[in-house]
């Protein structure tokens, strides 16, 4: 049959009224979108609402204007670092996608055969199909023979064989998971394993199952988990900042009724100066709350993202979204693709074994045996090596025999004329068995399915290369144990009869069997180990068999206990969504699944309150991937697939998932660190500026000073604590809940420890006389006082590194650490001293920090004083741990 195909014509009027073959890409963001999508984070807002807030007390005489002003910068500079971030990110990933080169089909047009883009192909079109071609539409064949591999839609490895339609066949309207396996349709992003065709375009673009999935992903996604915990943190300091306001404006008019004698005589100075009061009140209620504000905490974020998205980088990890990467070390629980992620993504011999059942690791140290085997798969197979070295053409069980064979032996066989071959059949499903004629050395050798040639053979070699009888029921229980695995096993023999077309002498001689499988990666199987020792949940989800995917799961590690629990897409889809929530956490394998099965299982986890991680390759994995709260695409996954994910894993290996989930514990823990170290300052400048004035001492840090601690101990604080290094006890840690809160009550008992210290701290530094003493004048007093206030800020940098005692651990993996930290030491030395620069910026510096040099000895207790935060903290630590022990003791006893 003769396939004209359309004519330029005909194809153009088919675009028109069909559309092209184009699947639009991803709305890539640009700086402008990305600088702007910063001012949804509920931080930046409660910022901004400061910043109008001040410059509103600014033109009512009542703030100065460095603070409105610094906090500006700071969003302007968190914004456009998140922005660079993210548009990095974006540009890496663009350059993924162009290094891919573009697909080509080869189409009948106007009477001849054109190559032409896939994305020129439009409805009516007759493709031709062949091996190793990438399907580029959705239609029907039309003519010839087709093994395909739908593994991109259907997770499936499985050969899927497709037969010319016949002529009452219509394109399903409804696309199902049987419609992959039918007997005709042909889906965009299939790949042909062998056999010749033609295929009749039927859908293209858009309204190809591919299509359809990449329109499924344009839905906004869900909050990351520390989007929410943020704007958790948000509200609760909002609510904070309502109620202390109204407590120190009630406590300040408290304070000027009682200095002006009660109530009474405060009323009868008139509503002028109650008016003048209750605005300075407010004012400094104002002031005091932009300070409970951690501003350096959106910087502190985008910086950390940063640094870790380019660390991952170098390590195999495209970071898409930059919260990615830090809601990977939220998840809770992880739904893992098998075929390329679990497993190696391709069919592999895993043993060989002679036919009295022993298995044989060193191949080539059995000379005898490895002659024969040479021939039986070197020179009867579909498959070949190319001039790169790897393996192309047969079907997925020749390509692995292949490269068990190996490269160079297979070369020279090749160059050698002894190895010439005669006469030659292939496998088909009706023989199942392929094999060869070798005149030169008067053998005939085969390849087939092991009951195909135990059917005729009565001898078999022996490790020795001996020819002996063998027990065909002993070998077939061995077989058995195979299948049992999910292994394939295919077996070798020779004969020295002359060669019979579509028949197996009956003097065959097996060589050997081997257990073929798409196996697990050993990496694969350690992380999947130290995934499930961090708490978090793996559950594999495959398209293929029951059987098959148990088998896997059970060498992968992950079904151990008798209550874990596999199901089917049948059985998902007889079970409610309440029934599947209360078997969810000891679900271990889905087999069989469907795209459906998975977005819906996704979405099930969220309800749930569980961050939801996905891994996956394929266009069916697409939407469950965008749902997901973290995707982890495959880099040599399909396009849909990487367009979906948060993360690209570029060397598609299990291992690089755990090192994401690590490095995204890392930033988190690192969030809590410097959440720790700016609360405690916040709350102390807080409770200090607000009671102080009641012990008759006003103003004990000034404006100047609370905008110095807010604004520069805020951001180079973040810089600090951002870059602590990587510890794998992140990874025995437990997962938290999405709607956990960001402050986890250790932190508060520790923070508000040292915040209740440090306060004691300072009203003994401002009342105790013995300490005025050391000072000459009040004014030298004050400007110790807020040098003591930020050095005891920077010891409990120190006590916020680790939970536990290991405080100075690790500081040479973290030299910004100690250099921000002696940084901040000399800027103080600086605005302390600058009275001594000889010139008006030294005066005006002085003037504007209201500070005045300070001697050695003052310099001296001033350390002495703020050091004593480590020792407390660790005493803390000890009196914590003690209480948790006795408290964990309780809880056991009582589950006993």
């Amino acid at each position: 049959m003769k396939f004209t195909g359309l004519t330029s014509a005909e194809a153009e009027a088919s675009r028109r009224a069909h559309g092209a073959n184009v699947i639009p890409e991803p709305q890539w963001m640009t700086f402008g979108q990305a600088f702007m999508e910063t001012f949804r984070d509920p931080m930046i807002r409660i910022l901004l609402v400061m910043v109008a807030l001040m410059i509103a007390m600014y033109f009512a005489g009542h703030a100065e204007i460095y603070e409105p002003v610094g906090t500006i910068v700071t969003v302007i500079i968190v914004a456009t670092v998140s922005a660079r971030t993210n548009v990095a990110s974006d540009t890496e990933y663009r350059a993924l996608r162009a290094r891919t080169a573009k697909d080509t089909a080869k189409v009948c047009r106007d009477d001849g055969l054109v190559v032409m883009p896939v994305d020129d192909i439009v409805v009516g079109d007759h493709v031709i199909l062949q091996g190793g071609n990438k399907i580029p539409a959705d239609g029907m064949l039309i003519a010839g023979e087709l093994r395909v591999n739908n593994t991109a839609l259907n997770g499936e490895t499985e050969e899927c064989p497709k037969l010319p339609a016949d002529t009452d066949y219509r394109f399903p309207e409804e696309i199902t998971g049987d419609s992959f396996v039918d007997t005709s349709t042909l889906f965009r992003g299939s790949v042909v394993f062998d056999g010749e065709g033609v295929m009749e375009v039927c859908r293209v673009g858009t309204g190809t199952m591919m299509g359809q999935m990449a329109a499924e992903m344009q839905a906004r996604e869900p909050d990351s988990p520390l989007q929410v915990k943020l704007s958790k943190l948000a509200d609760q300091i909002s609510a904070f900042g309502y109620v202390s306001g109204l407590v120190i404006i009630s406590l300040y008019m408290m304070f000027f009724a009682l200095r002006a004698g009660g109530l009474e005589a405060y009323v009868m100075l008139g509503w002028s100066q109650i008016l003048v009061d209750l605005i300075q009140a407010v004012s400094l209620a104002i002031l005091i709350i932009v300070c409970a504000v951690p501003e350096g905490l959106p910087l502190m974020i985008s910086l950390v993202l940063m640094q870790n998205t380019s660390r991952m980088l170098a390590r195999g990890v495209l970071v898409r979204r930059a919260v990615g990467i830090e809601t990977a070390g939220s998840v809770n629980i992880l739904f893992s693709d098998k075929t390329g992620t679990i497993t190696g993504g391709q069919l592999e011999v895993v043993e060989f074994f002679t036919a009295g059942g022993c298995v044989l690791t060193d191949i080539e140290a059995h000379a005898a045996l490895h002659e024969k085997l040479k021939l039986a798969i070197g020179m009867n197979s579909a498959a070949m090596y190319d001039e790169s070295g790897s393996v192309v053409g047969g079907n997925p069980t020749d390509q692995a025999v292949m490269r068990f064979l190996g490269a160079e032996t297979y070369r020279a066989m090749q160059a050698n004329d002894g190895y010439r071959v005669g006469q030659r059949q292939t496998f088909n499903s009706t023989n199942k068995f392929s094999h060869a004629e070798l005149p030169a050395r008067g053998t005939v050798v085969y390849k087939g399915a092991p009951e195909a040639l135990l059917a005729r053979a009565k001898y078999a070699l022996t490790a020795d290369g001996a020819v002996v009888p063998f027990d065909a029921a002993q070998l077939n229980e061995k077989i058995n144990a195979y299948a049992a695995r999910a292994m394939r096993v295919l077996a070798f023999g020779y004969s020295t009869q002359p060669f019979r077309k579509n028949e197996i002498n009956n003097d065959v001689v097996l060589i050997g069997l081997a257990a073929i499988r798409d196996d697990v990666r050993p990496e694969a199987r350690e992380a999947i180990t130290e995934v499930q020792a961090a708490g978090v949940q793996v559950v594999m989800v495959t398209g293929d068999r029951r059987e098959t995917a148990v088998a896997i799961a059970r060498d992968a590690g992950l079904l151990r206990a008798d209550g874990d629990l596999v199901l089917t897409s049948s059985d998902l889809a007889l079970m409610s969504d309440e029934e599947v929530q209360r078997v969810l956490l000891q679900l271990r394998v889905i087999a069989r699944a469907l795209p459906t099965d998975k977005s819906r299982i996704v979405r099930l986890s969220q309800q749930m309150n569980l961050v939801v991680g996905m891994t996956g390759d394929g266009v069916n994995d697409s939407p469950a991937l965008r749902r997901a709260d973290v995707g982890f695409a495959m880099g040599s996954g399909t396009e849909a697939a990487r367009d979906a994910g948060d993360i690209v894993i570029l060397d598609d290996n299990f291992r690089s998932i755990k090192d994401a989930i690590l490095y995204g514990r890392t930033i988190y823990n690192n969030i809590l660190k410097f959440c720790r170290f700016q609360l405690v300052i916040n709350i102390a400048a807080v409770v200090v500026s607000a009671v102080a004035p009641f012990f008759g001492i006003i103003e004990p840090l000034r404006v100047t000073h609370l905008l110095f601690i807010n604004l520069v101990m805020d951001s180079l604080g973040a810089i600090m604590l951002g870059n602590e290094p990587a510890h794998e006890s992140y990874m025995r840690e437990k997962p938290r809940r999405r709607d956990a809160n960001l402050i986890t009550p250790a932190m508060t008992v520790q923070i508000v420890c040292m915040g209740a210290w440090l306060v004691v701290l300072s009203f003994f530094f401002l009342t105790d006389a013995d300490i005025a003493a050391v000072f000459d004048g009040k004014a030298e007093h004050y400007t110790a006082y807020f040098l003591f206030f930020v050095i005891a800020a920077l010891m409990n940098g120190f006590n916020v590194r680790s939970t536990g005692f290991g405080i100075f651990r690790d500081l040479s993996e973290n030299v910004g650490f100690l250099k921000v930290w002696a940084g901040i030491v000399l800027i103080m030395a600086a605005i302390i001293n600058a009275p001594y620069i000889p010139h008006a910026v030294g005066a005006w510096i002085g003037g504007m920090f209201s500070t005045t040099p300070i001697h050695a000895g003052g310099w001296a207790l001033v350390t002495l004083l703020a050091a004593t935060m480590i020792p407390v903290d660790l005493m803390r630590k000890a009196a914590w741990r003690g209480i948790m022990r006795v408290w964990e003791g309780d809880a056991s006893g009582e589950k006993a």
